[in-house]
């Protein structure tokens, strides 16, 4: 077998590097950064705990990572919200699929741990206040105001109405995966009727 040239080699550090992302984030999504190991990391991802190591050489600079990832692509997600194509209440309902997908409930359960927990790194906490939550509300607060004056969503504050929508939906993320039988993706139809009148 021929040696791998450099961008080859490239190439395998990077998905090499995602796989541990990959099964960091479900492992600290479940257990939060306290409970969990390298180890357990390194079992999830199918490598030995020291390959682990020389991609990340801690859990908290790993999570850190994780950290940033996600913030990055939650900024990305609400950005896409103003060019979606639609009406107010088709907009909300895409944004509401892709919230609720599986894939980014892990990042969503990584956030609140941020937010929520003092057992992690500072430097967590200063990623995520880089992305205040009011300037992802503000990014909605138009369509949720539209909706209002077409008729498509109820009348009234449409700060409140924002803030049941994601107390509604956060709560949700935070489920077990299907819980009770439900599946989150298949009942958005439902979950946007506490929207309309």
């Amino acid at each position: 077998m021929a040696p791998l040239n450099d961008d080859q080699l490239d190439q395998l550090r990077d998905e090499r590097r995602e796989q541990i992302k990959k099964a960091a984030l479900k492992i600290f999504a479940r257990r939060g950064l306290v409970g969990t190991k390298m180890s357990m990391i390194a079992k999830e991802a199918g490598i030995s705990q020291g390959l682990s190591y020389r991609y990340y050489s801690s859990k908290d600079e790993l999570f850190i990572a994780l950290v940033k990832d996600a913030m990055e692509e939650t900024a990305k997600a609400f950005a896409t919200l103003g060019l979606m194509k639609g009406s107010p209440s088709e907009k909300i309902k895409e944004f509401t699929i892709r919230m609720l997908d599986a894939s980014n409930r892990h990042s969503f359960m990584l956030i609140q741990q941020v937010q929520t927990s003092d057992e992690v790194p500072e430097e967590a906490k200063d990623i995520v206040q880089q992305y205040p939550t009011t300037s992802f509300i503000e990014q909605m607060f138009p369509i949720f105001k539209e909706g209002q004056e077409n008729g498509e969503f109820s009348k009234g504050d449409p700060a409140e109405l924002l803030m049941l929508y994601f107390s509604v939906i956060s709560g949700l993320m935070l489920l077990p995966h299907g819980l009770y039988g439900i599946d989150l993706n298949h009942k958005v139809d439902s979950l946007m009727k506490i929207l309309e009148e």
